[in-house]
């Protein structure tokens, strides 16, 4: 597998988490919003009395919220694991290449990632 066709896969993966994280907070946070309109409604006259575009308005700005909110999270999430994944392999690299006596360049550890592939392919069971 190419460098360029794990980034797509990559950048692919992290498009649907967000994508579902955003759609999950997006309902929780328009739910939340219908929550609190409604006993707003319930508990304050003056309130009862505002328009019903209003009230959309402001259960619409609950569901925006929870939309970004809940998406850049789950990005910001998935960004710390892959970082912390491709600093374990490369700490993994550099320990590696120390030990056959060779200076631990990023074309040596591209290379080193390119073996490790092969090895991990080979030894998996058909």
């Amino acid at each position: 597998m190419t460098d360029r066709t794990r980034r797509r896969e990559d950048v692919d993966r992290a498009y649907r988490l967000q994508a579902q994280a955003a759609t999950l907070g997006a309902l929780r946070y328009t739910c939340l919003g219908l929550g609190v309109i409604t006993l707003a409604h319930y508990s304050w006259p003056v309130f009862r009395k505002q328009t019903l575009p209003f009230k959309a308005f402001l259960v619409s700005t609950f569901t925006i919220y929870g939309l970004v909110v809940c998406a850049d999270t789950a990005l910001l999430s998935h960004e710390q694991d892959r970082r912390m994944q491709e600093t374990a392999l490369r700490r993994e690299a550099r320990l590696d290449l120390a030990r056959r006596g060779l200076v631990p360049t990023e074309t040596e550890i591209a290379k080193w990632k390119a073996e490790r592939e092969v090895s991990m392919h080979s030894k998996r069971p058909a």
